[in-house]
């Protein structure tokens, strides 16, 4: 399926401001002497340097692109307000031959210089460390306090009951998240395929920055 053409007003307008102001340039440079193909080549040349100084405004607003793009502009802008009739084209002054002979080196020397400055170098961006969130780590659960068993009364030596034996105390084990259980476990797996032998506790701890009995249970559930 073929696309619809639209008209653009602008692109028209800007096919005939090209147009005319390409003759002016023609018909200048050639009551000033420049005839056959030379007197076609000055309007190439002067829309050439406006397109190299357009695209050298797109990257950098120098005092050097501003300084040629106003040398290009005179030289369009005074090529259709001479051809107006403000001039006799017949009897070209002796300056304007001048200018017009002297126009390609002028603008061979701009465009030279517009292509060939190098651009401002760009500042280099921040480089930003990629943050590594880590599992929380649990608090372990506080030990419970074991109360003393008082002794028994002083009774005769022959009655005398033995004390009882001092209750152990309870060793509690932190609960480890799901989570850190996984992590741990893809740690084990890499310590055991690069080194051949199972991670120890204090490697553990060190690799995932936990305290020493939370590592011990997750060795403890990874064997």
């Amino acid at each position: 399926m073929f696309r619809s053409i639209r008209i653009d007003a602008v692109l028209i307008q800007a096919v005939i401001a090209g147009a005319l102001s390409f003759a002016h340039l023609h018909d200048l440079a050639e009551a000033a002497g420049q005839t056959g193909w030379k007197a076609w080549a000055y309007p190439v040349s002067v829309d050439l340097l406006l397109v190299a100084v357009w695209r050298r405004l797109r990257t950098e607003r120098s005092g050097l692109a501003w300084f040629w793009f106003l040398v290009a502009l005179v030289a369009s802008l005074g090529a259709n307000i001479a051809t107006a009739g403000l001039l006799d084209l017949d009897h070209v002054p002796a300056w304007l031959r001048i200018l017009v002979a002297g126009w390609p080196a002028l603008a061979f020397l701009g465009g030279t210089l517009l292509a060939h400055t190098p651009d401002p170098t760009p500042e280099t961006a921040p480089r930003t460390v990629p943050v590594v969130d880590r599992p929380a780590t649990p608090d372990p659960t506080p030990a419970p306090e074991v109360s003393e068993v008082p002794a028994p009364e002083s009774a005769p030596a022959l009655l005398e009951a033995p004390a009882p034996a001092p209750v152990p105390a309870q060793v509690s084990v932190p609960a480890v998240p799901p989570a850190l259980v996984d992590h741990a476990r893809k740690v084990a797996t890499e310590h055991r395929t690069r080194t051949g032998t199972d991670i120890d506790t204090a490697t553990l701890r060190a690799r995932l920055g936990v305290p020493e009995d939370l590592a011990g249970a997750i060795v403890a559930q990874l064997a």
